[in-house]
């Protein structure tokens, strides 16, 4: 196989990320203001529920917010689960995370 050939059996794989990237920024900027403002509120109700969400996500793995997000639907709810949820549940964690 040479270099090219190579390179277009990746260009899929890297269509696929670039929109997993695409869709995490669209979906992670908003939330990250909204933990912002929601950090910086008056309300010490709202910048408890901020600390405890920043703890929670910053105190786990990525692999682990990955597998609940992928498994705890079915786990919890008995949702079954079908092979396009997992770019769906990539895209969840990325975003929360």
């Amino acid at each position: 196989m040479s270099f090219i050939d190579i390179c277009l059996q990746l260009l899929p794989g890297m269509a696929v990320t670039i929109e997993i990237f695409l869709i995490t920024l669209i979906f992670s900027l908003p939330l990250g203001m909204l933990i912002a403002v929601g950090r910086m509120s008056k309300h010490k109700i709202i910048q408890y529920i901020i600390r405890v969400y920043i703890a929670i996500m910053r105190g786990t793995p990525l692999m682990l917010q990955l597998l609940v997000i992928y498994f705890g639907p079915y786990y919890i709810f008995g949702v079954s689960i079908d092979s396009s949820y997992r770019q769906i549940a990539v895209m969840i964690a990325f975003s929360l995370n």
